[in-house]
C-alpha cells in the first residue's frame, strides 16, 4: 500500500472515532433530559394528588384543609423514572425526586423538588435542581 492510502485509512479510523463520541454524548444528555421529564411528570402527579388529600374530608380519608398525614404508596415512592420522597406540613408538602440518569452537573442523578400548596405548585430551584 502506498503512503497516501495508509493516510486515508487513518483519517477514516480518526473520523469515526469522532462520531462514535459524538453519539455516545448527545445519547447521554438525551437520556438525562428525558428522566428529567419523567420526574417532572410524576412529581405533578404527586403534587396534584396532594392538592385533592388536602380538599378532602376526613370522612372520605382526606386532610381537611390540611397537608398532615399526607403519604404516597411504596409504588408511588420508586418507579422506573425515579425516587420520591415527601416532608408534609400543614400548608405545604415538598416533594423530592431523584431521576434514574446523571443531571447536568455530570456527578449527581436528575434532582427536581418540587413545593405543593393548596392552589399551586411550583419547583424550587434552590433546593438542588439539576
Amino acid at each position: 500500500m502506498g503512503q497516501q492510502q495508509l493516510l486515508l485509512i487513518l483519517v477514516g479510523v480518526i473520523i469515526t472515532g469522532i462520531a462514535v463520541a459524538v453519539g455516545i454524548t448527545i445519547f447521554q444528555t438525551n437520556a438525562a433530559g428525558q428522566n428529567r421529564d419523567a420526574v417532572w411528570s410524576d412529581l405533578n402527579h404527586l403534587g396534584a394528588k396532594a392538592q385533592q388529600y388536602f380538599r378532602k374530608p376526613h370522612a372520605l380519608g382526606g386532610g381537611d384543609r390540611s397537608f398532615t398525614g399526607f403519604k404516597i404508596s411504596r409504588k408511588e415512592a420508586e418507579n422506573d423514572n425515579g425516587m420520591y420522597y415527601v416532608t408534609a406540613d400543614p400548608l405545604e408538602v415538598k416533594i423530592k425526586g431523584y431521576g434514574r440518569e446523571i443531571g447536568n452537573d455530570n456527578t449527581n442523578l436528575v434532582t427536581l423538588n418540587l413545593v405543593v400548596h393548596p392552589d399551586t405548585m411550583y419547583v424550587d430551584e434552590s433546593l438542588g435542581f439539576n
